[in-house]
């Protein structure tokens, strides 16, 4: 018997404590036609990813970063031998391998530096503001000695997230996710608790708790019991779930329960988390960044696949960041440890942050949808940090990681090189493999209407 094409907007649907619940589903192949298209696609269904991961307080210095930073005598452990396809990855960049990531070397802000109020050219600010922005700090208000400072446009996770070519119909429920992982921070305010903005003084904070994304992602309603409402969710929409079947081929079964025990896995590490017993005092490092940026990117893995967006930032650390990394025997928070010089320690961070990042890749790479597209084939992840290096705050040699296939636009295992390059020249580039017609992007002195050609497909 042919079944009838199932709608893309199918949720599993039932009650709990007297309220409505609704549970996306994956792609289902049910939920294509014959020209292997989805029934009832809009625009948005299966377009590409844009994320963006940062990490804090940039690379180990070397010569490139200057004068000073050479003095130390450290050799450049960033940037492979050699450029083009097929490059060998050099020693930081080995835990991002099996992904093939291209990458782009040499980079440094072109925007202009105001002379007052005095310190908009420190690399914390303008840095950061450059990779994330494409523009210079805002000069009202901005505050060197307090560090206070903010944005003067949207950072690139909002611009692309509001932009009519990338949600060109109806966006999905959330139009970006803002996640983070470490907590620790430099202050309490402003800039240093978040990495994305919707413009001058308007951030977005972080959702940093696995157990409020996954109430988020699947609409748990808030006046349950606190351990048992994730699992009542799931109860209430079995009985749909066991409707749903009846009207599924063989593999869409199989994928249908393979998505609901997925759930059920990632409910049952949360309650035990939360369950947990806790110790007299608290540890020095009471969490490790790399199990929880798992459950994280496990959690934001089926929000993609649900189409509930396609657009999130994942903060491992925060702008400056704190955070103590005493499983690794440092023994000062890692902004202090830049600025004693200690370079085996940020050498050893660093690779700690690219074992971050390749943990979300690495779900992006296994979560597959019918057409055997994962979501690394379909995403562009931006790996960005805020200056080249924290010894001295300088911004040559900016990372620049991008990740993925973006459908198919993306050139993978490609290294590029340009010493002293604009750094906006690496938005155009992701930006034109998006998908969005970028005559030029850059502001204030970084305007430029190049991209990175080697890097783009078609």
């Amino acid at each position: 018997m042919k079944l009838r094409p199932l709608s893309r907007r199918t949720f599993l649907r039932g009650a709990v404590a007297g309220s409505a619940v609704a549970l996306a589903l994956p792609p289902l192949e049910a939920m294509f036609n014959a020209r292997g298209q989805l029934a009832d696609a809009q625009a948005g269904d299966l377009g590409p990813i844009f994320g963006v991961f940062f990490w804090a307080n940039g690379l180990p210095w070397h010569a490139g970063h200057g004068a000073t930073q050479g003095q130390a005598g450290y050799s450049d452990q960033w940037t492979p031998a050699a450029t083009g396809e097929g490059y060998t990855p050099s020693s930081l960049l080995s835990p991002l391998a099996s992904h093939n990531v291209s990458l782009v070397t040499g980079l440094e802000p072109h925007t202009d530096i105001p002379t007052s109020p005095g310190g908009q050219g420190d690399g914390h600010m303008r840095g950061f503001m450059v990779s994330m922005t494409s523009d210079r700090p805002r000069s009202k208000g901005f505050d060197h000695p307090s560090h206070t400072l903010t944005a003067l446009r949207p950072t690139l996770d909002q611009y692309v997230a509001k932009h009519p070519e990338f949600y060109p119909d109806a966006p999905p429920r959330f139009r970006s996710l803002v996640l983070g992982i470490s907590e620790a921070r430099f202050h309490d305010y402003g800039h240093w608790n978040a990495v994305s903005y919707n413009g001058p003084d308007s951030l977005n904070l972080p959702i940093s708790s696995p157990t409020q994304l996954y109430d988020l992602l699947f609409q748990v309603p808030d006046d349950a019991p606190e351990l048992a409402r994730r699992a009542a969710l799931l109860d209430a929409v079995m009985e749909d779930g066991n409707s749903l079947r009846k009207q599924l081929g063989g593999d869409d079964k199989q994928r249908l329960n393979e998505h609901l025990e997925h759930l059920f896995e990632v409910q049952r590490r949360l309650q035990l988390g939360v369950q947990s017993c806790q110790p007299p005092a608290p540890p020095s490092n009471p969490q490790d960044l790399l199990e929880k940026t798992t459950i994280m990117a496990e959690l934001l893995g089926l929000g993609l696949q649900c189409n509930l967006t396609r657009v999130f930032s994942f903060m491992l650390s925060s702008p400056a960041t704190t955070h103590l990394y005493s499983n690794l025997g440092v023994v000062s928070g890692m902004h202090k440890t830049c600025h004693d010089g200690i370079w085996q320690a940020v050498h050893d961070i660093t690779i700690y942050h690219m074992q971050g990042f390749a943990r979300l890749l690495d779900v992006l790479a296994n979560t597959v949808d019918p057409t055997n597209t994962s979501l690394l084939d379909r995403a562009l992840v931006y790996g960005a940090s805020e200056y080249g290096e924290g010894w001295k705050h300088g911004v040559k040699e900016m990372p620049v990681v991008l990740a993925g296939g973006a459908n198919g636009k993306l050139r993978r295992h490609t290294h590029v090189r340009e010493a002293g390059g604009n750094l906006s020249k690496a938005h155009v580039t992701l930006l034109r493999a998006l998908g969005i017609t970028t005559p030029s992007y850059g502001f204030n002195g970084g305007e430029t209407s190049a991209a990175f050609g080697e890097l783009l497909v078609g």
